[in-house]
């Protein structure tokens, strides 16, 4: 029997993915990030920002992903770009230009750095080396300012130091025992007594000459 094509391809693809469930997708980095975007938003803002659960995308197959199917046959053919339009085209016209304000993908770090945001937990998730926030005496938020952001503070060689979704109370409490233990490990970056005074950096010391 020869391949269907066409609408009759994309429903069988539809059936499939019913049956066997939607990690048949080829999600791609970009649609699984945004599909945890959302789901974060209508975990903590409700309705009318879209249900992201499998059931609930599952359910609504129709409205999503078949109108943006091409034809093809093989689930491998479908674009993960396909994959972000359907998804986006459950989010109200009205929202859709709020999602990166509210919700964004990356943190501008005071150092320079763009530093992505986990949406794969309760919270959002922001892992950084703590050299970078040097000087900020505010804690990283989203969300308007509304939800501070969980942060993973990282050595130089991206290991955990501390979490804390209180940046000042860190810079006020106990970065004097992170900087006494650090120090010696990682000679070549810069732990300075007052890290509200420092400027913030990616990069290690400047080699002496």
């Amino acid at each position: 029997m020869p391949a269907p094509v066409g609408a009759e391809a994309d429903r069988r693809l539809i059936a499939a993915l019913r049956e066997h469930g939607l990690a048949l997708l080829d999600w791609g980095k970009g649609a699984a990030t945004l599909r945890r975007r959302l789901a974060w938003l209508h975990s903590g803002l409700g309705a009318p920002w879209p249900d992201m659960s499998d059931e609930a995308l599952t359910e609504a197959l129709d409205d999503w992903l078949l109108p943006f199917l091409s034809g093809e046959a093989l689930l491998a053919r479908i674009d993960p770009q396909a994959i972000s339009n359907g998804l986006m085209s459950l989010v109200p016209h009205e929202l859709q230009r709020k999602i990166n304000d509210l919700a964004p993908t990356h943190f501008s770090a005071p150092s320079g750095s763009s530093v992505p945001i986990r949406y794969d937990e309760g919270q959002p998730v922001l892992a950084i080396r703590v050299q970078e926030l040097f000087g900020l005496d505010r804690h990283p938020s989203i969300a308007g300012g509304r939800i501070p952001l969980t942060l993973e503070l990282l050595s130089p060689a991206h290991r955990p130091i501390q979490t804390t979704r209180d940046l000042p109370g860190f810079w006020r409490g106990s970065w004097a025992d992170v900087r006494a233990d650090m120090r010696g490990r990682y000679p070549k970056h810069v732990w300075p007594e007052d890290p509200l005074q420092a400027a913030a950096t990616n990069r290690a010391k400047p080699r002496a000459r």
